[in-house]
């Protein structure tokens, strides 16, 4: 997991040594995304980057995005199918999903058991678990 104080050389030798051929616009990326530690949406990554540098695509944030994924530097979490959030935290952890707020939260793993899953179909490995625990205000 790539670290919230990494300054763009680090993420660039970071980024090296995952595979991915640093440029400009995927360091301003991934900086985008692992400073803030947040679980960002491709049109609020999109708005940072733009923010701080010279005009980056939509198209160009997405195929980032899907490197990023593909090299298992980010996770991606669908609350719906309308809303995707990219979480740069890899571990293994579940969420709260504010339907009210539209804001993600991490759940500690270790505070989850999960018992009683389906035998796999065979030739199938587990890849992961996934829990979202959407939660609005009770107040109302």
């Amino acid at each position: 997991m790539l670290g919230h104080n990494m300054t763009r050389e680090e993420l660039t030798a970071a980024l090296r040594g995952r595979g991915v051929n640093p440029t400009r616009q995927r360091i301003e990326i991934a900086h985008a995304i692992f400073s803030r530690r947040e679980h960002l949406s491709a049109d609020q990554i999109l708005a940072l980057v733009n923010d701080r540098a010279a005009a980056t695509s939509k198209a160009t944030v997405y195929n980032t995005l899907n490197l990023f994924l593909e090299k298992r530097l980010l996770r991606e979490v669908i609350v719906d199918p309308s809303k995707v959030f990219y979480d740069p935290n890899t571990e293994p952890h579940h969420h709260f999903y504010n339907v009210d707020t539209g804001e993600l939260t991490d759940i500690d793993a270790r505070d989850i058991r999960v018992t009683g899953l389906p035998e796999l179909p065979q030739g199938m490995a587990a890849e992961g678990v996934d829990i979202i625990v959407r939660v609005r205000s009770s107040a109302g």
